[in-house]
């Protein structure tokens, strides 16, 4: 081996991916493209994170799929696929720009129809939902804000059901997670809210969890993926 040869980085590998593994959708690169020009930052999913979402919500055969964070819609669109014509997606997002532009997205991509935006704090989203009754989610994507990490995945529970699958995105972010920092900074906070999450799902008795570190196009980080029991 050359030990002179470029390294190669985690982003050539991703690209690598994408063009082995996924087919060319311009309207998904077009729907990235509206959420940057609109101003929303660029911390979406990745392509082939994305596609993993997707198959994973086939693989729980989930028909109804709770989404916390929707920024852009991109991840939305994917979890929209994995459903299925007759599948149902409630996402929250608490902005309303970016809830537009999701929505405008989620037009483009066709699936709209089985997605339903709930512009708000998560929080109070999540207490309404509770207060609604409707049938429990088959799996939810945790992706928001990660001061709160750990009552959104309480409420994923109550949400669930038996069998339900909680993915939580974020929980390395290049090792910080072990790098707490202090509680008054912002930045601390967030790595806090993190360990809690960790902390909720290793020992919470109706979780059955586990977390993967991963490299990619967006760099060092990882997801959490837990059972209801």
């Amino acid at each position: 081996m050359d030990s002179a040869a470029k390294p190669v980085t985690p982003a050539e590998v991703d690209a690598y991916f994408v063009e082995k593994l996924l087919d060319s959708e311009p309207e998904m690169d077009a729907a990235r493209r509206r959420a940057h020009e609109a101003g929303l930052p660029r911390i979406e999913v990745s392509e082939v994170q994305g596609k993993f979402l997707m198959l994973l919500a086939q693989i729980a055969s989930a028909k109804r799929v709770l989404e916390i964070g929707t920024l852009g819609g991109y991840s939305t669109t994917w979890l929209a696929r994995g459903v299925g014509v007759d599948g149902y997606v409630v996402t929250c997002e608490f902005e309303p720009l970016h809830a537009r532009v999701a929505a405008d997205n989620l037009a483009a991509a066709g699936v709209e129809d089985r997605v339903d935006i709930r512009i708000g704090a998560a929080l109070d989203t999540l207490d309404a939902l509770l207060a609604e009754g409707g049938e429990p989610f088959d799996l939810i994507f945790i992706d928001a804000d990660k001061e709160n990490n750990a009552h959104y995945i309480q409420s994923a529970i109550t949400l669930g059901h038996p069998g339900s699958v909680i993915v939580v995105d974020n929980v390395v972010r290049e090792g910080g997670v072990l790098r707490p920092g202090e509680p008054i900074d912002e930045n601390g906070r967030m790595l806090k809210g993190v360990r809690d999450g960790i902390d909720m799902l290793g020992g919470n008795p109706r979780l059955d969890a586990t977390a993967l570190q991963t490299v990619g196009v967006k760099g060092w980080d990882g997801f959490a993926l837990a059972v209801v029991r």
